[in-house]
């Protein structure tokens, strides 16, 4: 029996006093999915600068993944965000979780200013919204862990050839967290669920991106 191939999703656990995190939600309610010739394994990861590509890294090392997809928490975006870019720089708005706030410094020392996602983000676009669900190409991943990881995990990737494709997805708040900030949207866990199945579904079909225009500035 051949071997399925290993999807690789990673979130984070909560930072910035909250005491949920929605990409960690959905990505474990996807651990073990299977379909087809592929199988998923989620991962969690630390909301802290270095420790978290660490942990990614060793994740990639061990499961060998043909994809991988890092899903973060962006609270006051309306959608699911494909991101495009990872840039090389952090510079946090806010202290990570052991409070280090790191400022204008490289997520890797003498490497390119920037790396692009190898999903087909416009193809998972076009597919999140035929099915319904809020999405957009993504042109800024900020400059926090999430960029943080996105860029590490792309910097790996090219180490990979292209054996691996990969990339990040934003997502916004869980309904309970949007309780809290009153006028921030908010999207149910099933529907992030569903629209992490409907990208790794799209990435396994289209070997090249749609051509059509799209993206948003946040």
């Amino acid at each position: 029996m051949p071997m399925r191939k290993i999807i690789l999703l990673t979130g984070f656990e909560p930072f910035n006093q909250e005491t949920i995190n929605p990409s960690w939600e959905a990505v474990r309610a996807l651990q073990g999915w299977s379909e087809g010739d592929f199988i998923v394994h989620a991962r969690q990861l630390p909301c802290v600068f270095g420790q978290a590509n660490k942990v990614l890294h060793h994740a990639v090392e061990e499961l060998q993944p043909c994809m991988v997809i890092a899903v973060g928490q962006a609270g006051g975006r309306v959608d699911l965000s494909i991101e495009r870019v990872a840039i090389n720089i952090d510079d946090a708005p806010i202290a990570d979780n052991v409070q280090r706030q790191i400022i204008d410094q490289p997520v890797v020392y003498g490497a390119p200013a920037a790396y692009f996602s190898t999903l087909p983000i416009k193809a998972i676009v076009h597919a999140l919204r035929e099915a319904g669900l809020p999405a957009s190409v993504s042109q800024t991943a900020g400059t926090f862990v999430c960029n943080h990881v996105f860029y590490g995990l792309m910097h790996q990737a090219r180490d990979w050839g292209t054996t691996m494709r990969a990339g990040f997805i934003h997502i916004p708040y869980l309904p309970q967290q949007a309780a809290a900030h009153p006028g921030t949207a908010s999207m149910r866990l099933d529907d992030m669920v569903e629209g992490l199945r409907i990208a790794i579904r799209t990435t396994l079909a289209h070997t090249v991106d749609v051509r059509e225009s799209g993206g948003v500035t946040h």
